[in-house]
């Protein structure tokens, strides 16, 4: 198992899917952290007084997770660069040439939004180092596009988690196709083109 602490522990075992999420650079600004952190308050609350509790339980992992999902999907500032079509085509090239041409992972599913990106992959090489090839691949491609150079594209660091059991994997996979959907963008998953609920597996 590889595992590594920079702002968030990243447990990576092998021969385990991996569920990652990285976004661009500054592209959560401090409101959108604070709103997110009052809804993980309120739903802390509500279910304390359900249950009776005298304060609020801590949340999860996973509902942390969640509520700066959902600030990523409603923000209305900071760059929205993956809304290019010519800048998420890049990422999604990155992703299948580090699958079907450099066999670095199994890429298994993939959405990429407006301004962050969510993938399940079953890595064949260090992980770090499968994902610092898709980042740095898709960062390169993305600043010739917008004719910028000597700042950070991506932010530094990403989130992952790897999959528990079969079942998790299943629920992972229906939460990045539809990542789309819970956001507004389309109707239904395979309507958004830069995931992989638009190709045929």
């Amino acid at each position: 198992m590889t595992y590594y602490e920079r702002n968030l522990p990243h447990w990576q075992p092998e021969g385990r899917a991996l569920f990652v999420t990285w976004r661009l650079w500054r592209s959560l600004p401090a409101n959108s952290r604070a709103k997110a952190k009052n809804r993980l308050r309120e739903i802390g609350t509500a279910r304390a007084n359900a249950c009776g509790q005298p304060r609020p339980p801590y949340a999860s992992a996973g509902e942390r997770f969640v509520a700066m999902d959902r600030e990523l999907d409603l923000a209305d500032s900071g760059p929205r660069w993956l809304a290019d079509p010519r800048m998420a085509g890049a990422v999604v090239a990155a992703l299948r040439k580090g699958d079907e041409t450099l066999h670095h992972y199994c890429l298994d599913s993939f959405v990429v939004m407006p301004n962050h990106v969510h993938v399940l992959i079953e890595p064949l090489i260090e992980p770090v180092q499968a994902l610092k090839g898709v980042k740095g691949a898709a960062a390169r491609a993305a600043n010739r596009i917008l004719d910028r150079t000597g700042h950070p594209f991506w932010q530094d660091e990403s989130f992952d988690r790897w999959v528990r059991n079969p079942n998790e994997f299943d629920r992972i996979r229906a939460y990045i196709e539809r990542n789309p959907v819970a956001a507004g963008l389309v109707p239904n998953p395979k309507n958004w083109p830069w995931s992989s609920a638009a190709s045929i597996r």
